[in-house]
């Protein structure tokens, strides 16, 4: 069963109508094209109010209509696409996640921290790449990923320790990382040797390096990483792609700082 990531913000001010609406496209997420009963059992709303919400997510493009079912439109690809052509860090970090994956043969990510969730911005594919999980938007805790991790080690450590708080509860447990205590000494290590590494701990069978990009000692962007089966990355490769994976993190640090 796939998890999604609810991030703890302030409600205060939250318009039930908008709620309701976004309630609706979450489920049409998580479940697929769907009827209005169906909807109306998942959301605990009257069928009138699901049917009205609908056809106010379809009249704006968010939501299309397919036989008696409804599913998510294309609208949402496009304010995505939108976002992620007019982040600077984007615009300088595709080329080098692009030749990173020519270079090493394997997928490559890039992923930012947003609200205290770690949000995948691109992938690219090398010639010997895995498929996995993962794709543009993909969502997930900060500490369950190497590149989660090599972001939360160059974050203040008020933001970590509040991030962990918030987001750290009733998601995934790492097999490597089962306290607070652990995880912490483990960012310590990331900020000595300038990577980090997810040991089969989010998918068995799968390791990956990640690097932070960072523009200063306490201001950190994102993180590039590099995802292969556990049989192609030994300990004695290690070193070599964490050097590959530090310098193109590095060129992308460079590109902003100067762009």
């Amino acid at each position: 069963m796939k998890k999604y990531i609810v991030m703890t913000v302030n409600t205060k001010h939250a318009v039930r109508t908008t709620e309701k609406s976004l309630l609706i496209v979450e489920k049409l997420r998580e479940n697929g094209p769907s009827g209005i009963t169906e909807l109306a059992d998942e959301t605990g709303m009257g069928k009138s109010s699901v049917h009205n919400h609908l056809m106010t997510l379809r009249k704006f493009g968010y939501v299309k209509k397919n036989n008696k079912d409804y599913e998510l439109g294309l609208k949402f690809l496009d304010l995505g696409g939108y976002i992620r052509k007019n982040m600077p860090l984007y615009q300088m970090a595709s080329p080098e996640v692009k030749s990173l994956a020519r270079e090493t043969g394997e997928l490559t990510n890039l992923m930012v921290e947003e609200q205290g969730i770690g949000v995948y911005l691109m992938r690219a594919m090398g010639e010997n790449a895995i498929e996995l999980d993962t794709h543009a938007g993909f969502r997930t805790p900060l500490h369950t990923t190497a590149l989660g991790k090599a972001i939360l080690a160059y974050l203040p450590e008020c933001r970590t320790k509040q991030i962990i708080e918030e987001n750290g509860r009733g998601s995934e447990v790492n097999s490597a990382i089962d306290s607070k205590r652990a995880l912490f000494d483990e960012l310590d290590v990331v900020r000595q040797q300038g990577y980090a590494i997810d040991d089969q701990e989010r998918l068995q069978g799968v390791r990956c390096l990640a690097a932070p990009i960072c523009l200063s000692d306490d201001e950190v962007l994102g993180a590039i990483s590099i995802s292969t089966p556990a049989s192609r990355m030994q300990d004695s490769d290690i070193e070599e792609l964490s050097n590959k994976l530090m310098g193109s993190a590095n060129v992308i640090s460079l590109n902003i700082s100067y762009r």
